[in-house]
């Protein structure tokens, strides 16, 4: 099971063996391993930063337990479907355990994407968790998944693209084996060249990498900079993951394929999936209220409301004495005149009784 792989244009090479070690008997792989790792760090980011989506740890542990299984189970389902070959044996039965058995490769990626949607719009409408939020932090450890567990295809030797000189080219001899078996080189010299390195392929598993690697990295400044609206860094990773997988998908020359026609189904679902991501964030943008706040702090329509209440308050006190004046000032004012009409009638009947003594 082991490999050479090397990059003559980098001057690197690389011994590769699938199998990192055996208990009792049964092999450990590498790609298990790799997937594992980016899983891990994955949980902990998401631990980490949760609270700045207004989210509680305990919510995302919960969630870990629904929507992990099922990624994994989309993820393999996805292959299945498209490339149903796996399924069966040399002698053409069915084999359920090859069905299953994802530990051996096989594992495709938007298979895993799409049923994280789902499996997390049903946990959040069950636990009353705000969607968007709760994707929002999930792209994160989407991103750190697929950035680290594509290097799991690279001990493979898998999800490579098609043959070029290119300085940085990949060469082995696994490959060259694959590419002739597959009707995809045109002559011996092609297969000849890819052996001594004048030719090689695509590095394609680098290449996703390096862009989830890059995506990473935006959508850390954009939470930096604050969410907009919920649904933000969701919709921002489903157009640059969509696009650039579109892209590269198109190197490669192990792509699954709409049940035998020439289309290849991760491009024609990345390029839907960013057009529509693109028209649901431009709605959201001027619909949605204000992003769930960090844990712990107020929501800007909280502060709005409570800020006018201060200011009415502010004003009801600063109006009541000028109201008491005038409320009383009249009264007063009536009052001093009867008393001054009396005062003058009983001045008149003092004259006038007076006079009569």
């Amino acid at each position: 099971m082991t490999n050479t792989v090397f990059f003559p244009g980098l001057g690197l090479e690389f011994e590769l063996n699938r199998v990192a070690f055996s208990v009792f008997g049964h092999n450990i792989y590498w790609y298990g391993i790799i997937i594992a790792g980016g899983f891990l760090l994955a949980v902990a980011f998401g631990l980490w930063k949760c609270s700045e989506f207004g989210m509680d740890p305990d919510t995302i542990t919960d969630a870990i337990f629904v929507v992990v299984p099922s990624a994994i189970i989309g993820a393999r389902l996805y292959y299945v479907i498209f490339n149903p070959a796996v399924c069966y044996t040399a002698d053409g039965s069915f084999s359920f355990l090859r069905a299953i058995a994802f530990w051996d490769g096989g594992l495709a990626i938007y298979g895993g994407v799409i049923a994280t949607v789902v499996s997390a719009l049903i946990f959040c409408q069950v636990r009353k968790v705000d969607f968007w939020s709760g994707m929002d932090i999930t792209v994160y450890g989407l991103l750190i998944g697929q950035m680290i567990g594509r290097w799991g295809n690279f001990v493979n030797v898998e999800a490579y693209g098609s043959v070029t000189d290119l300085p940085w080219r990949m060469c082995s001899e696994s490959i060259a084996n694959d590419l002739w078996r597959g009707g995809l080189l045109e002559s011996n010299l092609a297969y000849e060249s890819i052996l001594d390195g004048a030719l090689g392929v695509h590095p394609t598993f680098l290449y996703e990498s390096l862009w989830n690697l890059l995506g990473f990295i935006i959508l850390l400044a954009l939470m930096k900079k604050g969410r907009k609206f919920n649904g933000q860094m969701f919709l921002s990773y489903v157009i640059w993951y969509g696009l650039g997988r579109a892209a590269i998908e198109g190197l490669r020359t192990d792509s699954l394929y709409f049940f035998g026609t020439a289309i290849r189904s991760s491009q024609i679902l990345g390029l839907v999936s960013a057009a529509a991501a693109i028209g649901i964030y431009v709605f959201r943008r001027r619909t949605a209220g204000p992003a769930t706040p960090p844990a712990g702090t107020a929501s800007a329509v909280e502060k709005v409301v409570t800020e006018e209440t201060e200011e009415a308050a502010t004003a009801a006190v600063e109006a009541e004495p000028t109201e008491s004046v005038f409320a009383e000032e009249p009264p007063e004012e009536v009052q001093t005149k009867e008393e001054l009409k009396i005062e003058e009638n009983c001045k008149e009947e003092s004259g006038n009784g007076g006079k009569a003594d």
